[in-house]
């Protein structure tokens, strides 16, 4: 009830402070307004109070609450009711352009780097719902896996499915893959294009070069985020399938193009990643999403239901009361 309750002067509150000792003067000065009579004895008194004389001290309950009523009043009580209207801006449209090549099958993230990946990317679109999505692929050649979309459920479900098939031509084109980001975003009328390139490897497929695809990324005006992953030195990679179907696997030397990763992100206004783990992994994409953010304008509107006009109203009709009490039932006492 009085959760929306504030006081624009809190200030006049302590003078409530002084309403016990009000009373305690008034109860004393009053004692001292009547003669007092001494007699040996009082027995004849006793039990001779009329009911009116016992009620005698609700004028003065009358005349301290009234004054406490004018205290609170001059608080000025009022509830505040606030509204609040919310314009989202267009937001930031994102591609990430994942590498699938058998090498993200690699163990040096746990349970491999297809899963740690998948599990941030997710919460890094869950974090973010003012912005559009869109998912590409590359190995050998380069596909879109979704296009950019506001449809989380999609985005989502393209993320859960990114996994290794030997479908499409073995390599790393990163050339290819940022190529087709591009090709995603050019025509795009958010005000900030974004893509996230995330590969283990080194460019050595694909027939558009990282440099033409770059050039591409400046033409559009298109920033690019770039991640390295793997851990430094060997890790355990599937060099190998059985008969049955399974990986296997051997330490195999990580390689990481960061020298180009990094011309790449230097050049379109975007930063190079390593990540060497899952924790490194996971505080990139948290670094990405306080580099991106989508401008939210907050309006806020209040309405203030004034209290006081009740207040004072209350507390002349009690004093009004004590006066006509005064003046008429209790006239004999006073």
């Amino acid at each position: 009830m009085f959760a929306n309750l504030t006081f624009v002067h809190p200030q006049w509150l302590w003078l409530l402070g002084l309403i016990p000792l009000l009373a305690i003067w008034s109860i004393y000065s009053h004692k001292k307004k009547y003669a007092s009579l001494r007699l040996s004895s009082t027995k004849a008194f006793q039990n001779q109070q009329t009911l009116l004389a016992k009620l005698r001290p609700f004028l003065l309950v009358l005349r301290l609450l009234a004054l406490s009523i004018f205290i609170l009043a001059m608080a000025r009580p009022r509830e505040v009711d606030a509204s609040t209207k919310v314009k989202k801006s267009e937001g930031i449209d994102i591609v990430m352009s994942v590498d699938i090549s058998a090498s993200m099958l690699a163990k040096d993230l746990k349970p491999n780097r297809f899963e740690a990946l998948k599990k941030v990317a997710t919460e890094f679109v869950n974090e973010r719902p003012n912005d559009r999505f869109g998912i590409t692929i590359f190995a050998g050649e380069s596909y879109t896996k979704t296009p950019i979309t506001s449809d989380k459920e999609i985005t989502l479900k393209a993320i859960e499915s990114i996994e290794f098939t030997n479908l499409i031509e073995g390599g790393t084109a990163i050339g290819m893959g940022l190529a087709t980001s591009v090709n995603k975003l050019k025509e795009s009328k958010a005000k900030s294009k974004v893509i996230i390139l995330l590969t283990d490897g080194v460019n050595n497929s694909g027939f558009i070069d990282p440099e033409t695809a770059t050039e591409l990324a400046l033409q559009y005006d298109i920033k690019t985020y770039t991640i390295g992953i793997g851990t430094n030195g060997e890790a355990p990679s599937p060099v190998a399938i059985r008969g049955d179907g399974s990986f296997v696997y051997r330490n195999v030397k990580v390689e990481i193009d960061e020298a180009l990763l990094q011309s790449i992100a230097d050049r379109t206004g975007g930063k190079y990643f390593r990540a060497t783990n899952n924790d490194k992994l996971k505080s990139i994409y948290d670094e990405i999403d306080q580099l991106e953010k989508s401008e939210v304008e907050e309006f806020k509107y209040y309405n203030y239901d004034e209290k006081f006009r009740f207040l004072i109203l209350l507390g002349l009709g009690l004093i009004c009361l004590e006066q006509l009490l005064k003046f008429t039932i209790f006239r004999s006492f006073v």
